[in-house]
């Protein structure tokens, strides 16, 4: 009889990175995962493989091999199983909190009969080749994430010297119809300098009394010393600015604000002079300089473009806000385009599940994208130095 020798699994992997570089990365991931799924059923059990002990709980029953697609391609680990079935060993469970909630998105849509070939073929891709849920798997999936995620939107908060507000849409299943439900996002540069999340909530609209309620609930877990709200026009914002925040200053966004002016001119030369104009008002070295190149702009365009006067002479006194607070940080404060980056992350997941099958379903899965990107913040570099 051989007699079977025993490869250290740290030592196996490191063996693979060796003789492979990046390319062995997942097998080494294989190995590893592979030991510590095992150490944890043996943890799980109450004893060690072959022993008597009156601690034991369970027995072990071989391995079932199982296929994930992993940062380094498809990795097949065995996972350990047990008679009754009951465990599967944390250091499998799929993903990050985004991923997770991008699979149970899809997941719902299969429980709920929504078992299209592309949805099965995503899943598969995700979860393995056999697809074996159960509305109460997927259930007690999402309960699990839900909590996590709750908690995070609803921690304390404190002071926030610079608030930006925003909205996106995603398409949701609502009472037997598919509408365009509004993400409202919050996000704000602490006293510290950071920039952090701080709250998102799904809306069917973006309505004065879904923005009151969202900043009502910003309110209520102890946001203050707000100075500035940067977003951009809407008449349903401004209304619930004004009843929760009123002595708060209101910028408008400069880059949104420029796109709307081009809109108003027609011919092509014209847009450019205009947009040079702006950029001019925008970048002037104070107030009292950009309000000067506001009068002479608005007196050439009430000859040339009489639609656009009409419109800039509130609209641009609007985005001017910025020139009351120190130079040093109007750079961060013109514009919302700071949120863009969460909109580019949130369009590229969202593709995936394409129809939200519920409002929860998105909720779970902007939430869980937000408060990863919240952790990358806060753990990263400070955004802007308030105390130059």
């Amino acid at each position: 009889m051989a007699m079977r020798v025993e490869t250290n699994p740290l030592e196996a992997a490191y063996a693979a990175l060796l003789e492979h570089g990046l390319d062995g990365a997942g097998e080494a991931l294989r190995i590893l995962v592979n030991e510590a799924a095992k150490i944890e059923r043996a943890e799980f059990l109450g004893a060690k493989p072959y022993e008597r002990t009156a601690t034991r709980r369970d027995y072990a029953n071989g391995f079932k091999p199982k296929t994930l697609l992993t940062r380094f391609g498809e990795v097949t680990f065995q996972v350990p199983q047990v008679r009754s079935g009951d465990f599967y060993p944390s250091a499998l469970e799929k993903g990050t909190r985004t991923d997770q909630a991008v699979n149970l998105a899809l997941a719902e849509m299969y429980v709920q009969g929504v078992s299209t070939r592309r949805v099965i073929e995503v899943l598969q891709r995700l979860l393995g080749p056999e697809i074996g849920l159960s509305s109460a798997q997927v259930s007690r999936a999402a309960a699990k994430l839900d909590e996590g995620l709750k908690a995070w939107r609803e921690r304390p908060l404190g002071e926030v010297p610079y608030l930006f507000l925003d909205a996106r849409y995603e398409k949701v299943r609502l009472e037997g119809r598919i509408v365009d439900c509004a993400v409202l996002i919050a996000v704000g540069i602490e006293a510290s300098g950071k920039r952090r999340v701080l709250g998102c909530e799904i809306a069917t609209s973006e309505a004065e009394i879904n923005w009151r309620r969202f900043l009502e609930s910003l309110m209520s877990r102890g946001l203050k010393g707000v100075k500035l709200l940067v977003a951009d026009d809407h008449a349903g914002l401004k209304a619930a600015r004004r009843a929760v925040l009123p002595a708060v200053p209101w910028q408008r966004c400069q880059f949104h604000l420029q796109q709307n002016a081009g809109q108003l001119v027609t011919r092509q030369e014209a847009k450019k002079t205009v947009a040079a104009q702006m950029r001019a008002i925008f970048n002037a070295p104070d107030k009292m300089e950009a309000e000067r190149l506001l009068k002479a702009a608005l007196e050439a365009w009430r000859k040339e473009h009489p639609k656009l006067a009409q419109w800039a002479e509130m609209a641009i006194s609007e985005s001017l806000t910025v020139f009351d607070f120190p130079a040093a940080h109007r750079v961060r404060l013109r514009t919302t385009n700071g949120l863009e980056r969460i909109n580019r992350e949130l369009r590229r997941r969202t593709r995936v599940a394409s129809i939200f099958p519920n409002p929860d379903s998105c909720l779970r899965l902007v939430s869980a994208l937000l408060a990863e990107l919240d952790d990358e913040w806060m753990t990263g570099k400070i955004y802007l130095n308030l105390n130059p």
